[in-house]
């Protein structure tokens, strides 16, 4: 007797709508940053609020964040170059959890919660691959091999570690400026 209680092409259906799906979130996330789309600042809004936030230079910060989650998302709603697009997608939100870090957890308070769960979507992809409805599938998975995934893996903590130090220390030197111009103005 088989434990399975759902069959293949229900699964294949349900990892497609998934996929679709966050495709479809990140895809709408990212188009506020690069074009003001639903609500969002466009790229100079967006390049305003990642100074804020310790990112420099702010603009490419900017359109990075947008294309890391427009483009990732595109990619991950078609299922073309899923591991590209899992790692794109799960560094860009692993970086806007740890902005929300300090907030705690829930996405209520500014938490980090709905960036995280973005992220390990899209890092599941990066793992299980697209599905069987899905342009790499179509392609012969071309851009969807073995050693990519485990590449994309390895990368994703690598670029969220150097992202986040470039940003502390960006906040770090913003911290120190004012006591500096205070110390010039006693003397």
């Amino acid at each position: 007797m088989s434990n399975v209680t759902t069959s293949p092409e229900a699964a294949a259906a349900a990892q497609t709508l998934f996929r679709a799906s966050l495709g479809g979130v990140l895809i709408a996330h990212g188009t506020q940053k690069l074009f003001g789309w639903f609500g969002g600042g466009g790229v100079e809004g967006t390049s305003k609020g990642m100074h804020a936030m310790g990112f420099r230079p702010a603009k490419p910060s900017a359109v990075l964040a947008g294309l890391g989650e427009a483009g990732a998302g595109l990619a991950l709603a078609l299922g073309m170059a899923t591991p590209a697009a899992g790692a794109a997608a799960a560094t860009t939100m692993g970086v806007a959890a740890s902005v929300h870090a300090p907030n705690g957890f829930f996405a209520q308070e500014g938490g980090l919660e709905y960036p995280a769960v973005l992220g390990l979507a899209a890092v599941a992809f990066t793992i299980g691959g697209s599905g069987p409805y899905s342009l790499d599938a179509l392609t012969g998975h071309v851009l969807d091999r073995p050693w990519m995934r485990i590449t994309a893996l390895a990368v994703i903590p690598t670029a969220i570690a150097v992202q986040v130090y470039r940003r502390r220390k960006a906040l770090a030197a913003d911290a120190a400026a004012p006591a500096a111009g205070a110390a010039v103005e006693e003397g």
